[in-house]
C-alpha cells in the first residue's frame, strides 16, 4: 500500500513497532554519569497503533485519555517539538490503542513519540528528511532516534549513536512479567559491570565480532541486577530458556526474549504457578 499523500488532513492505522536489545553491554561511563553502551535494536512487529486528525487552531492534545494529561506526557511533547521547530499553525488530535506493556525495556513510548514526528512530518507537510526528524528526537529520548530512523541498528554512546545493520529475519517469544524495574535503580546499582569489552576495534567496529554477537552471542549486562531485584524476571527467563534453549532480557526489563528462529513459536501462556 502506498504511504498516504503529503498534506492528508488524517492519518489511521500508524504502526508504532517496538524492538528487542539483541544483546546491550555497558562499556564504560561518562564523567557526567551517563552510561556508554553497546547493543544492537531490532525492531519487531509487536506495536501500537496511532491515528491523527489535523487541527487547525494549533492545539495539540490526546484523544485516547480522558484523564489530564501531565504536560510530560511524551507524544504530546514530541509533537509541541516539531511544531515549534517548524513553526506551523496547525494542531492534531492523537489517539493510541496502545498494545505494548509500559516497563518492559521495549520503547513503546519512545516508538509512540517517534511514530508521532514522522506522522506530523506527513500531516503538516513539512517534507523533513528522516535525519532532520532524527536531530529533533535526540531532545526526548535516547531511544526515539532509533525509531524515527525506522531500521535495525547497532547502537553506541547513550543510544544516540545509530549504524543500519542487517538482521536475520527470525521469530522470537517475548514475555512480560506483570512487576517492572525502575531503570535508574538498575544502572545506580554498585553490582552493574560497567567494563564489556567494547565491539570497536581502533575506531571501527568489527564486523566478525558484529556478526557473533547479532547471532546471539553477548549478554544484557543490566540482567544480573534486574534478577536479583526482580525474581520475575529470572523467573521469566528460565521459564523461556526451557521451551526455547535460550533467552535474554530486552534493555533494562523487565520483557524477557526468546530466538525462535524462522518457525512460529508454539503458543504458551506464561503462568505463575507453573514457575520453580
Amino acid at each position: 500500500m502506498p504511504p498516504p499523500a503529503w498534506g492528508s488532513a488524517v492519518l489511521r492505522d500508524v504502526p508504532a513497532p517496538s524492538k528487542l536489545n539483541l544483546f546491550l553491554h555497558v562499556v564504560g561511563r561518562r564523567s557526567d554519569g551517563y552510561h556508554l553502551l553497546e547493543s544492537v535494536f531490532v525492531l519487531i512487529d509487536w506495536a501500537d497503533t496511532l491515528h491523527f486528525e489535523r487541527r487547525s487552531d494549533g492545539q495539540l492534545r490526546r484523544q485516547d485519555l480522558t484523564a489530564h494529561l501531565p504536560e510530560e506526557d511524551l507524544c504530546l511533547r514530541a509533537a509541541r517539538a516539531l511544531q515549534e521547530a517548524a513553526g506551523v499553525h496547525w494542531g492534531v488530535d492523537i489517539a493510541i490503542d496502545k498494545q505494548l506493556p509500559s516497563g518492559a525495556g521495549m520503547g513503546g513510548g519512545s516508538s509512540d513519540a517517534a511514530t508521532v514526528l514522522l506522522a506530523l512530518n506527513r500531516l503538516w507537510d513539512l517534507r523533513w528528511p528522516r535525519e532532520r526528524l532524527q536531530d529533533l528526537a535526540v531532545s526526548l529520548g535516547a531511544d526515539v532516534p532509533f525509531f524515527v530512523g525506522g531500521h535495525n541498528a547497532f547502537v553506541q554512546g547513550i543510544g544516540e549513536r545509530l549504524m543500519p545493520v542487517e538482521v536475520p529475519i527470525q521469530g522470537f517469544a517475548v514475555v512480560k512479567p506483570g512487576a517492572g524495574i525502575a531503570t535508574a535503580d538498575i544502572f545506580g546499582s554498585p553490582d552493574l559491570q560497567r567494563n564489556s569489552p567494547s565491539a570497536i576495534i581502533l575506531g571501527s567496529l568489527e564486523s566478525d565480532a558484529l556478526s557473533a554477537l547479532i547471532a546471539g552471542g553477548g549478554h544484557n549486562d543490566l540482567q544480573p541486577v534486574a534478577e536479583a531485584r526482580c525474581t520475575e524476571v529470572a523467573q521469566a527467563a528460565r521459564w523461556l530458556e526451557q521451551r526455547f534453549g535460550n533467552s535474554r532480557m530486552t534493555g533494562s526489563g523487565s520483557a524477557v526474549f526468546s530466538r525462535v528462529g524462522n518457525a512460529e513459536p508454539p503458543l504458551a501462556t506464561w503462568p505463575a504457578e507453573d514457575l520453580p
